[in-house]
């Protein structure tokens, strides 16, 4: 064998000996890893149906209503359909959403029942206290006369009932007196009647004419007293002053009781009505709470604040509270029974008021709710719930971000409402990025992005035009930004502009 001979059979002897090895090694790492040619002492392959979601059916996302039994193109659409798996559940309207037990646990959801239970509406506000305007009396003269002293008194002094306020001296006074002395001395019975029926309809006071009839002497000064207790709010008069019949002296404010006037807003007037009990706490009477009633809420709201002015009556025993003094106040309704939820549980959006209904384990869907009234830490339902059934009472608004994201909120709000209570609900707008392909007179055929909001994966369709000039100066090719809505069973274009430059699909 020459040398030539001797190198070929060399070589390949050595192939045969790497690709034995190689056999070897291949069979190794199979047997290993518990593939189909391991031996009899490997632990078998876990079955599929414990490591493989199960699928329920395939459907296209453009037309979810439609299942089919297998895999493949839709129908519909230029595109794959879609897996139904049994942990998503069987919506077909998609307006809900699945969270597993693991991702509420990590999110801290906890749920709520809608409950029946007894409330009593409980309002606060803050008051001032005011005089009592109903316990006013007016001091005048009834007749004309000249001031000879005033009493030393200002306005704001506090006068008891019958204490003396000014001291007038009126000639017509004892002009009248000194002749009833005389038609008196006469003896004529009728004549002194008369007389005297004269003093009094000069408005002389029937003490001051009885003390004239005792003691036969006129009366030079008349002196004024204070009808009753109070404070002097207005005081009119000065010594050397003339006054005239009629004119007012004094204004006297009673004490007794007090006006207590509080604002009110407007959502929660319908809780107030006249009667009601009121606690009202003062910070210059400390651990004191003085019991009154609403008296009136007043017609006229105030139009900057939006709210109206509630007037309680309270006692002002030993003249403690001031006016001016501030006050919180408390008003508690008469319990009813009503249905409601933590007011943690809702979501308002400002147009309207969302709870996360949960009407099976870990499926979560967004249901409109009507509120009334809040009461302590829960909230009047009054419509859109039912008694018994489970919100999301924490952890929602993770549950909402997670929806919106899903498009859940988009396919809920496009859900038919019922025609005899509802508006139509507002247009779902989803916005994507697409290539021209083809262009027609009232359409266009896009290749475009996927769209997370409605499950559609990238793919190729055509879209009508809201606007037919949405479509000029368009090319094939181009890349556009554009806004689409669906219309029945349409989907349609309302907004489209070019692609920045340089922008990838």
């Amino acid at each position: 064998m020459n040398t030539n001979t001797r190198h070929v059979v060399l070589g390949l002897s050595l192939l045969a000996v790497l690709g034995v090895g190689i056999g070897a090694g291949w069979g190794l790492s199979q047997w290993r890893a518990g593939g189909p040619h391991g031996t009899a002492d490997a632990a078998p392959a876990a079955p599929a149906s414990t490591s493989e979601r199960k699928v329920l059916y395939w459907y296209d996302p453009m037309v979810p209503t439609q299942k089919f039994d297998k895999p493949g193109k839709s129908p519909f659409m230029d595109m794959q359909l879609v897996p139904r798996y049994a942990d998503e559940g069987d919506s077909s309207d998609g307006a809900a959403l699945a969270v597993s037990a693991q991702s509420q646990q990590a999110l801290g959801l906890r749920l709520a029942s809608v409950e029946r239970r007894p409330l009593a509406a409980v309002v606060d506000m803050v008051g001032t206290v005011q005089l009592n305007e109903r316990d006013v009396s007016i001091v005048q003269a009834r007749t004309a006369g000249f001031v000879e002293r005033v009493y030393a008194r200002a306005p704001g002094d506090v006068v008891a009932a019958g204490a003396p306020l000014v001291d007038v001296l009126s000639p017509e006074w004892l002009g009248a007196q000194q002749e009833y002395l005389a038609v008196k001395a006469t003896g004529d019975a009728a004549l002194t009647q008369a007389a005297r029926q004269r003093l009094v309809l000069l408005g002389m006071p029937a003490g001051v004419i009885d003390q004239l009839e005792r003691s036969g002497q006129p009366a030079v000064l008349h002196t004024i007293t204070a009808p009753a207790g109070g404070v002097i709010t207005e005081l009119m008069v000065r010594s050397g002053m003339s006054v005239a019949p009629g004119m007012t002296l004094a204004r006297i404010n009673g004490l007794a009781t007090v006006w207590l006037e509080a604002a009110l807003p407007q959502a929660q007037a319908a809780q107030m009505q006249p009667g009601q009990p009121v606690e009202a706490r003062f910070p210059a009477l400390p651990g004191e709470v003085v019991q009154g009633r609403i008296a009136a809420v007043l017609p006229e709201g105030n139009l900057e604040t939006r709210t109206l002015r509630v007037r309680i009556e309270l006692p002002n025993r030993a003249q403690r509270l001031k006016a001016g003094l501030f006050a919180q106040v408390t008003v508690r309704g008469a319990e009813r029974p009503a249905l409601v939820v933590p007011a943690e549980a809702v979501i308002r959006t400002g147009k309207r008021n969302l709870v996360y209904l949960s009407d099976q384990p870990g499926r979560f869907r967004p249901v409109e709710v009507q509120l009334g009234e809040q009461v302590g830490e829960h909230i009047v339902v009054l419509g859109g719930l039912t008694e018994g059934q489970k919100v999301v009472a924490s952890g929602q608004f993770l549950i909402d971000s997670e929806a919106s994201l899903q498009g859940v909120m988009a396919r809920a709000t496009a859900a038919p409402a019922s025609a005899a209570t509802s508006a139509p609900a507002a247009e779902a707008e989803y916005r994507v990025r697409g290539v021209v392909v083809d262009i027609e007179a009232d359409s266009l055929t896009l290749d475009h992005q996927p769209v997370p909001a409605l499950k559609w994966p990238a793919m190729t369709m055509p879209f009508k035009l809201a606007d037919k000039q949405l479509a000029a100066g368009l090319k094939k090719s181009q890349a556009v930004d554009f806004s689409f809505v669906k219309r029945g069973d349409d989907y349609v274009i309302t907004r489209l502009s070019a692609a920045a430059s340089g922008a990838q699909r």
